[in-house]
């Protein structure tokens, strides 16, 4: 069995995981964490198990920690597994580019699973769009649209994000310098080489995200529509089995799924 530790435990995804180890035949719980201070510290999740804030302690015999938190508390998280030797996926977004370089400085010491979303579907849609971005490499103009709950904080989503760097990499471009993140007055005409982003964000939608490629005459929309947190918790624990025994490295979910 897979000792398996989770952070941010009473979070929607800390409750979607929970669930889905209770379905699992592989991994097990070993610990629980939340942020010190939280109402659910010393609640028991699980027969013997009871939520904490001691990092060090909860990795203890420990295989793997999954995190979906914040960044700073993923990087502290990440320095703990270090230490200890235990392997991480990581599901948190919303991270600068000096905290996804020290992500990467870490990982050549530990395997990291790294990915701005777990699930299987939208893993499959990434490699879909830079199929599509070849064969729409021109005449066709390519927007992004990302819709979330009104509780998500960063915006774009990390998913929408990383379907604009499949795209732009399949296109040969560098997507800080073609990206568009909001167009408000007059804009002027849409530049070509371009990527548009748009965000909707209200109610509970858990994650829906379309890749559009807009031609003449024609238009080409991929989309996945995520009905439940349990997807991206089934992918964290199929990347926290794929992990074991993996030499250190930066890893994401397309290496879990062989897509690449």
């Amino acid at each position: 069995m897979i000792n398996t530790v989770i952070a941010g435990v009473s979070g929607r995804m800390g409750q979607a995981l929970l669930e889905a180890i209770t379905q699992d035949g592989q991994c097990r719980l070993h610990g629980a964490l939340d942020r010190g201070g939280s109402a659910a510290l010393g609640r028991e999740v699980a027969p013997g198990i009871r939520v904490g804030d001691d990092v060090v302690a909860a990795l203890n015999g420990a295989n793997v920690l999954i995190d979906f938190t914040r960044p700073e508390a993923s990087l502290r998280h990440l320095e703990a597994c270090r230490a200890q030797g235990v392997v991480l996926v990581l599901g948190t977004t919303g991270f600068d580019a000096a905290q996804k370089q020290a992500i990467a400085e870490t990982a050549r010491t530990v395997p990291v699973v790294f990915a701005p979303n777990m699930s299987v579907g939208v893993n499959l849609l990434m490699k879909l769009a830079e199929t599509a971005a070849r064969a729409l490499a021109e005449g066709y103009d390519i927007e992004i649209i990302e819709a979330h709950h009104r509780h998500k904080i960063d915006a774009p989503s990390g998913t929408a994000l990383g379907l604009g760097q499949a795209v732009a990499g399949a296109l040969g471009r560098d997507l800080s310098r073609c990206a568009v993140y909001g167009r408000e007055g007059v804009t002027g005409e849409r530049r070509a080489d371009t990527i548009g982003f748009a965000t909707v964000r209200g109610g509970d939608i858990v994650g829906d995200h379309t890749v559009l490629f807009a031609g003449i005459g024609e238009r080409i929309e991929l989309t996945h529509k995520a009905s439940s947190r349990l997807t991206f918790a089934q992918g964290a624990l199929r990347a926290a089995k794929w992990l074991q025994g993996r030499p250190a490295g930066l890893y994401d979910m397309r290496d879990v799924l062989g897509l690449d």
